[in-house]
């Protein structure tokens, strides 16, 4: 089977949150697994300076946005494999310092650069000979390829469409959609009263929808950020598929970016990683536990939570690191909170991957109080590394983190339900208390997590045979009324 796997974001070349690691580790995983499988990506500038091995392979015309661009295809390969990524190449849409904005802000024609991708994505097998079975869309920046397909605008494939946030739909201004070549069945699919949603046309358009862990495909068919009753209309097509991670890149006995390596069957390295941790973060180096948070800076992911319980949390005697940025707001109560507690506080307001590493190794707890989490990485990151997640029990933070149970020794993690800082504190507190009354029971618990296989080889095969089901399956194609 020949599959086009189409994202806005590929790690290492392109990353804002998980999709890309996604982007990257999925394919890879598939073409283990026998999948003739391609990866396409916007040519962005970091594209162009990360991918040093793109070389030109196709020149066609692409008509959408009401002009027709001429797409310059690249060709390249993964990181650590010889699965084909294809960067499409159109400057004035993506010769730009960001993904999708700069400064907090999104570019104005985020529209027409994502629907530039997703058409260009399309007529890539055409201009290159190489012609798709089936095309898996991620998100919204490419939910116009399931529509383009039902309403016969392109060659026939069969499609998948996979949400990774609900919360983002590609919502516009209705008179915005008359230039994306669509006819009158693709107009129908994406038209939301004086808007046009593209997420809302790919989950009506895609042969099956896919979400990233099962219980958030069950909460979207109740709270759905207004598409509930699209979803519910697809539910016998909608699948949840927990994530994996990439377990070569994410591996604290070969990691490269650790001070010292360690490993379930020797944790030992874990405590030079802490110590050296807190050195390099002017911490002190006292035997408190470390929480860490790394993260977006959005209240999707309980900051609201952090910053209201924050004096309470430090009160139970901890040190506390957040890496990460985003909204203003928590960057500078951060800031402040660094001030206010030298030496047990540290905000590293950036993006960094081997930051995110070393925290990770370092840390004794990661705090994820998460008001919806699709899916969550990080959870699965701290497991391998074992540090102690204290999770919100929803979404794929619910599919993971099991509740520690004393009086069986059991469970890898400690979870809340309520959105509440006291349901929080409370989570919190009680991981605390187990790392000071107990350490050999601490122990158990970390190695526990360390154990679990969270590889991407499960959730592969799950999609393998979502593939084999949709092609072997006959969903008819819309067609004019």
């Amino acid at each position: 089977m020949r599959v086009l796997f189409v994202s806005a974001e590929v790690a290492p070349y392109a990353k804002v949150g998980g999709l890309g690691d996604v982007a990257a580790a999925l394919p890879r995983a598939l073409a283990d697994l026998g999948v003739e499988i391609a990866v396409t990506i916007p040519k962005y500038r970091m594209v162009t300076e990360r991918a040093r091995d793109l070389t030109p392979v196709a020149t066609f015309p692409v008509a959408v946005g009401g002009e027709v661009r001429t797409c310059q295809a690249f060709r390249g390969s993964l990181p650590q494999s010889e699965v084909p990524l294809y960067a499409l190449g159109c400057d004035p849409l993506f010769d730009r310092p960001g993904i999708y904005g700069e400064g907090g802000g999104g570019y104005p024609d985020e529209l027409e650069r994502f629907a530039f991708l997703s058409r260009a994505a399309l007529d890539l097998g055409p201009a290159s000979g190489w012609l798709p079975d089936l095309v898996h869309a991620n998100d919204w920046h490419t939910a116009l390829i399931p529509v383009y397909l039902r309403a016969g605008l392109a060659a026939p494939a069969r499609s998948v469409l996979t949400i990774h946030n609900l919360a983002y739909q590609g919502s516009f201004p209705r008179a915005r959609g008359e230039n994306l070549g669509l006819n009158s069945v693709g107009w129908q699919l994406v038209t939301r009263g004086d808007q046009i949603n593209l997420l809302q046309g790919g989950i009506r358009a895609a042969d099956w929808i896919t979400t990233v862990s099962p219980s958030y495909a069950r909460e979207i068919l109740a709270q759905g950020e207004g598409l509930e009753e699209v979803l519910r209309e697809r539910r016998n097509r909608l699948t949840g598929i927990l994530n994996g991670i990439d377990t070569v890149l994410w591996d604290p006995s070969s990691d490269p970016h650790l001070w010292a390596p360690y490993s379930a069957a020797d944790p030992s390295g874990k405590y030079e990683n802490k110590r050296s941790l807190q050195a390099a973060l002017g911490l002190s180096p006292a035997d408190d536990p470390l929480v860490a948070m790394v993260s977006r800076l959005a209240e999707q992911k309980g900051f609201d939570l952090v910053l209201a319980a924050f004096e309470r949390m430090m009160a139970l005697g901890i040190q506390f690191v957040v890496l990460g940025e985003g909204d203003p707001r928590y960057a500078s109560f951060f800031r402040n909170a660094e001030r206010r507690y030298g030496g047990r506080v540290r905000a590293l307001i950036q993006f960094s991957e081997g930051w995110a590493h070393r925290i990770e190794a370092g840390a004794d707890l990661f705090l994820m109080p998460s008001r919806f989490e699709p899916a969550g990485l990080n959870q699965l990151y701290s497991l391998r590394y074992g540090t102690v997640p204290v999770v919100r029990a929803t979404g794929g933070l619910n599919d993971t983190i099991h509740d520690y149970d004393p009086g069986t020794d059991s469970g890898n993690g400690f979870t809340f339900t309520d959105y509440t800082a006291e349901a929080m504190l409370s989570a919190l507190g009680r991981a605390v208390r187990l790392w000071r009354s107990d350490r050999e029971a601490w122990r158990r618990l970390m190695v526990r997590g360390m154990r679990e296989d969270h590889s991407w080889a499960v959730p592969a095969r799950q999609y393998f045979a979502l593939y084999e089901r949709v092609l072997a399956g006959e969903t008819p194609r819309l067609t004019e009324p």
